[in-house]
């Protein structure tokens, strides 16, 4: 293989973090949604927390895509 062919396999294998981001912000939310529903008075708190953890995992699909494109 070309080391051109290559670059675009290092790329598209990167491109895979935005995935696993889409995926960790579903989960926060998910159990941000049933934190919430079992506890209604810690709703607050959790909510906090929840984009707080949303926040770093778009951070970590915003590096995975930046890094895709510095390749």
């Amino acid at each position: 293989m070309e080391m051109e062919a290559l670059k675009f396999v290092g790329m598209g294998l990167c491109a895979l973090g935005m995935l696993g981001a889409a995926i960790g912000v579903g989960l926060v939310f998910g159990g941000a949604t049933q934190a919430i529903a079992r506890n209604p008075g810690a709703g607050d708190r959790v909510f906090k927390t929840a984009i707080l953890g949303a926040a770093l995992a778009e951070f970590m699909g915003l590096l995975s895509f930046v890094l895709t494109f510095l390749m």
